[in-house]
């Protein structure tokens, strides 16, 4: 494989829009829609529009204090750099070797859904093809994401766009078509207590569905890997987070508001991801042949979130191999394209191996909700921790920028928007809604502990042999950056 090493990523290579789409299709905002999000309808019912505007608020304070952080440490280390200069360059590369792991699951996750998915619809429509026939549709997909990562930043950060755009597109048509079909029947009652699912009377359902939702806003902050491939990344970087936390968020309550209204507040209780009381169900139901559009979108989604993960995995293993603390392939570049095609390679393998490995091995709905436990857990610690690098920085590098409102008391919200979800997403069961996992998924555990046990030994013997490459990680890498000490371009440096 033709590569180098020399040099850095290409520079102002794309701009808002594309970084903008890059955080959107990141957090699957059609496969959100009619998947993740109505499974909170099972505690909050037809109350489930102000669990979702809940999850809003509460994710909106993390996303702010990412954007903060991109602002002020523009790099393709993202979460790992917010780490370790915000509280420790021990704690950044675990949080580095956490989040490389998992942003490399989501390809084959969504690859997962987009067979099965596929499969599902043709048997449906079709029943001489076979529902298991899902693999043929998943490794389709997978030469898409490696061709978009293999071409550059800008093909793939362009191909997010486009479709980005058209999943958004056809959920709010639909959206608006189920408000004037409502009719007589909107209410603005949905943003009340009064239609919560039965047993979880009250706050009590509006809080156990804003859990379930707020898994739905995972992966906002991807724009971030992107700092140094972006157009004054300072500026872009900042609004392109937040902006994409705040416009999926509302995307999120207006298309949730539609179907609750749309079916009936207290009838909701029943909808789910799948059947009659589905939006897929209600769209062949009742709109005729725009269920394709709504089967096109979730499919379109299932490829821009694993292409949008995989430009994720891809940069901060980048960065992480720049400084040798992971392998120094993975800093390996494309001499013209300047897009990492040593981990592009390796994402692209992964994805197929593990994708074909667990969906062969159990079936792909089982081992995409064992990937799903195992991203979530892992995706949400580092929320956490990023709120406490967010307060570490300012308080310990630029206390003269501290705001106490944006820096520490965000910062906080967020720590406590996040530990239910967290709970929820390991299935320990400190709340009544939450449900212990079953076998295999409850695996997930074991397998993130594994992870980050090796990743403790990987910093141990970094310590005692290169002490100095821990430390590395708190370098931002970025010419513009307030840093002095920092490597030209982003180069390897020996």
């Amino acid at each position: 494989m033709t590569g180098e090493t020399a040099g850095g990523l290409r520079r102002e290579a794309i701009g808002l829009r594309e970084v903008l789409f890059q955080s959107i299709t990141a957090m699957a905002p059609a496969a959100a829609v009619a998947a993740s999000i109505p499974s909170g309808a099972a505690f909050a019912g037809g109350s489930l529009p102000l669990s979702v505007l809940i999850a809003l608020v509460a994710c909106l304070f993390t996303a702010s204090c990412v954007a903060e952080l991109a602002r002020r440490l523009p790099a393709a280390g993202s979460v790992a750099t917010y780490a370790a200069q915000g509280l420790h360059p021990t704690i950044g590369f675990l949080v580095g070797w956490g989040y490389v792991f998992v942003e490399a699951l989501v390809p084959p996750l969504l690859l997962l859904q987009l067979g099965f998915t596929t499969a599902g619809t043709l048997h449906q429509e079709w029943s001489a093809y076979p529902d298991d026939l899902w693999w043929p549709w998943a490794l389709a997909g997978a030469v898409v994401i490696a061709a978009a990562g293999y071409f550059g930043v800008r093909a793939s950060a362009r191909l997010g766009t486009v479709l980005g755009v058209f999943e958004v597109l056809v959920f709010l048509v639909f959206a608006v078509w189920l408000v004037v079909r409502a009719g007589g029947e909107n209410t603005l009652s949905v943003f009340g207590t009064s239609h919560t699912a039965h047993g979880y009377g009250g706050v009590g359902g509006v809080f156990a569905g804003s859990v379930y939702t707020v898994l739905a806003f995972a992966g906002f902050e991807a724009a971030a890997p992107l700092a140094e491939e972006t157009k004054n990344p300072r500026r872009t970087m900042h609004r392109a987070v937040l902006g994409a936390a705040l416009a999926i968020g509302l995307f999120y309550v207006v298309t949730t508001y539609a179907m609750t209204v749309f079916v009936g507040p207290d009838r909701f209780a029943a909808f789910g991801a799948s059947g009659a009381a589905s939006w897929e169900g209600v769209a062949r139901a009742s709109f005729g042949l725009f269920w394709v559009l709504v089967f096109l979108a979730v499919v379109n989604s299932t490829i821009a979130n694993a292409n949008a993960c995989a430009n994720v995995s891809t940069r901060t293993a980048f960065a992480l191999a720049r400084i040798r603390v992971f392998p120094l392939l993975f800093a390996r570049l494309h001499p013209q394209r300047r897009s990492p095609v040593a981990g592009v390679a390796v994402q692209g393998a992964v994805a197929v191996a593990v994708m074909l490995g667990l969906g062969l091995y159990y079936d792909p709905v089982t081992a995409f909700l064992l990937l799903a436990t195992v991203i979530v857990t892992v995706v949400i610690s580092v929320y956490i921790v990023v709120n406490l690098a967010c307060a570490g920085y300012f308080l310990r590098r630029r206390r003269e920028l501290f705001n106490p409102v944006r820096h520490l008391l965000f910062p906080l919200l967020g720590i406590a928007a996040f530990v239910p979800a967290l709970l929820t997403a390991a299935g320990l069961p400190v709340f009544d809604f939450v449900s212990p996992l079953t076998t295999p998924v409850s695996y997930a555990g074991p397998i993130v502990g594994v992870w980050m046990a090796a990743g403790v030994v990987v910093v141990l013997v970094l310590l005692r042999r290169h002490p100095g490459r821990i430390a590395e990680t708190a370098r931002v890498h970025l010419d513009e950056s307030p840093t002095s000490d920092l490597h030209p371009n982003g180069a390897v440096q020996p």
